[in-house]
């Protein structure tokens, strides 16, 4: 009989609660594009979504000013009112995270097809997270977490290559793209994790979301021109800069302080499976039986990552 501490039993517990809602959160953002985003590039797409989330999180930290929040710092942190200690380039990376995602997942989908594009793209994270963790940070996943992710990647792949997807003769160029997108986002919630356990989410979210925004605002102008933006497709931009990246990554970042970054990455595969869903309820698809089967093999891959996870804790 071991005595632990009270919090620690249901912290893991907690974060893998927020980190699965961002991804249930980010699993709309597919059927939300089919329904609104008219001719809008998908490039302007992510950059305004990118732009959104940064004013979102600019009002959080105004609102949390004015109602008397004291300032992130306080006396530990050198002096009351002092900002977080954190390094600039931290930030940096995190914004080439979260902006280098963006501009390489729509590039990258475009390119691929939307089924084989995201299955790469969300398949490769975890991978991508599993070996930076092994290899720069010296902490290697164990033996189960990682057949976890292989079932759980063979699944995702199993759904998309079912569905189709548009998914011609792959472009390589696109496959490419995705991996780099899949690296840049494993590469975000690394660091991520890092910033939060240092600094207020919140504050954090802020400064990464701007840069994020301006890198991927000259991008989108460079590679799709001046944007059109329709009624429907402005409600689209600001659901999925409110909801789809606001709201889900102030879930994702405090999900973070409670697990490992690998884990948090992996859960995010929780996404197509959400996708899948709404693609079922909202657009009346009708995907064959091998799509079914790669889900219940995603979501049993999930298990075994999430039961490393909370064994690790112990």
């Amino acid at each position: 009989m071991h005595h632990h501490h009270p919090c620690t039993a249901t912290s893991p517990q907690a974060g893998i609660a927020l980190v699965s809602l961002a991804a249930l959160l980010w699993g709309t953002t597919g059927t939300a594009q089919q329904l609104g985003a008219g001719g809008l590039s998908p490039f302007w797409v992510g950059a305004a979504q990118l732009a959104v989330a940064s004013a979102f999180f600019a009002c959080a930290q105004a609102l949390g000013r004015w109602r008397g929040r004291p300032r992130p710092g306080g006396p530990a942190r050198g002096g009351p009112g002092a900002p977080p200690r954190v390094p600039l380039a931290w930030l940096a990376l995190a914004s080439a995270g979260i902006g280098g995602y963006s501009i390489a997942f729509y590039a990258g989908v475009r390119l691929a097809g939307v089924g084989v594009g995201t299955a790469v793209a969300i398949g490769s994270s975890p991978v991508w997270a599993g070996l930076i963790q092994a290899v720069v940070q010296r902490a290697p996943p164990p033996v189960r977490w990682w057949l976890g992710v292989g079932v759980s990647v063979a699944g995702g792949a199993l759904m998309a290559l079912a569905r189709g997807g548009g998914a011609a003769a792959p472009a390589w160029a696109g496959l490419g793209l995705c991996l780099l997108a899949g690296l840049a986002y494993a590469a975000y919630a690394l660091v991520n994790k890092r910033l939060v356990a240092r600094a207020p989410a919140g504050w954090v979210n802020l400064r990464v979301f701007s840069g994020a925004a301006l890198l991927a605002l000259p991008a989108a102008a460079l590679l799709a021109g001046v944007p059109r933006f329709s009624a429907p497709a402005l409600a689209l931009v600001l659901y999925l800069g409110v909801v789809v990246s606001g709201l889900a990554y102030v879930a994702f970042s405090g999900g973070l302080r409670h697990i490992g970054g690998a884990t948090a990455v992996t859960l995010t595969l929780i996404e197509p499976a959400a996708a899948f869903a709404l693609a079922l309820l909202v657009l009346g698809e009708r995907p064959p039986a091998p799509a079914y089967w790669g889900l219940a093999a995603l979501l049993a891959g999930l298990g075994l990552v999430i039961r490393a996870e909370l064994r690790g804790a112990r």
